[in-house]
């Protein structure tokens, strides 16, 4: 189920912080540029776009990011934070490209980063998140994993993002993405996507504000995959 009130509401976002993520997205141009050899980003244009503008809006105190790789994603997130003012980002991954990537003025004070499996890293997960991002292991099993041990112990209301879902009209069979799908379904929890195969509507249309405001992407990329929701 796509959730229509997101697009007037994070068409709002774009008008509302544009000057900001303009800013943003000329130091990730730059921040791609100088570690190019060294890193392979994984989000999207809109995507990144839209979670640093949710991140702006929502304002949470604690944020927890699930897989890193080099710090593409861990660059946006640490951005907002700085933009708001406040904020802790709780990274977790079991590679740590991202601590030789992310510049020591972004970090601050305002992350922490765990080295390791997360499965077995349930008690240092704080239990007062107001953000979760997910892209990490996309496999069915990882899937089942979060959604059984890690869902319960994040507040409800929290919005989370989950990264790779909708390369297609639908979620791959046997993914982490429908098993994620699958449980909002059953929960009658609406979703939000941007994806350009499963919501060209919704991806036209942002790319129409985009165009209204000037902002070009950091990287030029258009499928979009990640979506959003809130926790029941």
């Amino acid at each position: 189920m796509q959730n229509t009130d997101q697009l007037e509401f994070v068409s709002g976002l774009y008008r509302k912080y544009g000057s900001d993520l303009a800013a943003v997205i000329e130091q990730q141009r730059e921040f791609h540029a100088a570690n190019r050899a060294r890193m392979t980003p994984q989000l999207d244009d809109i995507e990144a776009e839209v979670t640093y503008l949710r991140l702006r809006e929502l304002r949470p105190d604690k944020v927890m990011e699930l897989g890193t790789f080099h710090g593409w994603s861990t660059t946006w997130l640490l951005s907002a934070l700085r933009d708001n003012g406040t904020g802790h980002l709780y990274s977790y991954d079991r590679i740590d490209n991202v601590i030789a990537n992310v510049p020591a003025d972004l970090a601050g004070q305002r992350w922490t980063f765990t080295r390791g499996d997360v499965q077995a890293s349930l008690d240092e997960i704080p239990r007062d998140l107001g953000y979760l991002f997910v892209d990490a292991d996309h496999g069915r099993r990882f899937g089942q994993w979060y959604l059984a041990h890690l869902f319960p112990i994040v507040p409800s209301g929290t919005t989370v993002s989950v990264h790779d879902v909708f390369h297609g009209r639908k979620a791959r069979a046997w993914s982490e993405g429908a098993e994620v799908v699958s449980w909002l379904e059953a929960r009658d929890v609406p979703l939000f996507t941007a994806a350009r195969k499963r919501t060209p509507e919704v991806f036209e249309a942002l790319n129409a504000v985009r165009a209204e405001l000037g902002i070009e992407g950091a990287r030029g990329t258009t499928k979009n995959p990640m979506i959003w929701f809130t926790l029941p």
